[in-house]
């Protein structure tokens, strides 16, 4: 097998009649027949081609593969958002009376998927401590289908031991779902650890310039076929075009987590020793709880740093207003840096009490560190903060 960086790049859809070095854009709803037999042939599935861009499509394919490979993955799916990758595996995977068990901390809208929709369908959902996987083991059921975690965590950063969530798993026969978004699959592949599937926002690091929206499921090929099944008929498939940004994007894929990396970690140690602030999250600094397990499954520490600023929401009130250079927005993993108030943006559905509990506080700031020069990113925080 080729290295990571070779397979981002050199994995592509089969060259055309002209000779293309770059892949083109498949931009078509739908794919013709040879004939009435091949149209037959071709619905009763004795033949592995394209149909309806519904269902698969070449650029969305050339991407899948991409990330199939990047994660050890058998088989793969593409979405529209990475929300509704989320909701079309869930869905596909679980029937009525069924139960999700899922770590505390979990983005905003895959919490209000397991409390307000699901439910609906009669699907339960129980949260474990993510820092006490024995008690997550106590707390499976008999109608437990489903384990699901992000690791590491939005927006407070933490890291489960995906290893041990596996065994547990594999011991008691339910299906392990990885949310890898925020390590992207240069920096942790779950599959390794135990995982049956991972589930990416490729809005995030994947695109990496913040331009389109996309997710992507992957892993066992027979969970995987139950999700496409399920996708074919609901219709949440990724857009040709969105699919040929994200190809390219992944070329770069390596080169630009390295320098995401290499700034977050910087930024972390700069806030760790500020007056003004009372913790700092990043899971390669040896202050994180989970430091050894984040040494163990990831290659480096990702490109979120979570912080608290000292004095609640007016003092988080204060720093957000006297940003000048890095952007206010929800979005994470673009190149260019973004500060976010999670518990009035992205998890402000959450009661107060269950954004506690995830460890967000009033004064929780989420950076998604750019690629802009870390002097310059350093240099606008501390004079938010100050």
């Amino acid at each position: 097998m080729k290295k990571f960086e070779t397979e981002a790049i050199r994995t592509q859809t089969e060259r055309s009649q002209f000779l293309e070095h770059s892949t083109p854009m498949y931009l078509t709803s739908s794919f013709v027949f040879e004939d009435a037999e091949d149209m037959r042939a071709s619905f009763a599935e004795e033949k592995e081609r394209n149909i309806y861009s519904r269902y698969s499509n070449p650029t969305s394919n050339e991407f899948i593969e991409k990330i199939c490979k990047m994660e050890g993955a058998e088989s793969g799916f593409a979405f529209a958002s990475g929300m509704a990758a989320v909701f079309s595996t869930l869905a596909a995977l679980v029937d009525t009376g069924d139960h999700i068990l899922s770590a505390r901390s979990i983005f905003g809208s895959t919490h209000t998927l397991f409390t307000k929709f699901l439910p609906k369908w009669g699907v339960t959902s129980s949260y474990f401590p993510i820092d006490d996987l024995d008690e997550a083991e106590k707390m499976i059921t008999s109608k437990t289908k489903i384990i699901y975690a992000e690791s590491p965590t939005n927006p407070g950063v933490d890291v489960l031991d995906l290893e041990k969530l596996g065994e547990i798993a594999k011991k008691h026969k339910l299906i392990f779902i990885v949310d890898n978004c925020f390590a992207s699959p240069y920096l942790q592949q779950p599959i390794k650890f135990g995982a049956d599937l991972v589930i990416h926002s490729g809005t995030k690091l994947m695109d990496g310039q913040g331009r389109v929206l996309a997710g992507v499921t992957v892993g066992s090929a027979d969970l995987v076929d139950k999700v496409y099944r399920f996708a074919r008929i609901t219709g949440p498939a990724l857009s040709p075009f969105n699919a040929w940004v994200l190809t390219k994007s992944l070329e770069t894929l390596a080169i630009r987590v390295d320098r995401h990396c290499e700034n977050a970690l910087k930024l972390a140690e700069f806030l760790e020793g500020h007056p003004k602030v009372s913790w700092v999250k990043y899971p390669f600094l040896k202050s994180h709880p989970m430091y050894t397990v984040a040494k163990k499954q990831m290659k480096a520490g990702g490109s979120i740093v979570a912080f608290e600023v000292k004095g609640g929401l007016k003092a988080g009130k204060k720093f957000f207003d006297s940003i000048k250079m890095l952007s206010l927005s929800a979005n994470l993993g673009d190149s260019r840096s973004i500060v976010t108030h999670p518990a009035s943006t992205t998890h402000s559905k959450l009661s107060v009490e269950d954004r506690l509990e995830s460890g967000i506080t009033d004064g929780s700031v989420r950076v998604s560190v750019g690629l802009e020069h870390i002097d310059d990113i350093i240099a606008d925080i501390e004079q938010a903060l100050g």
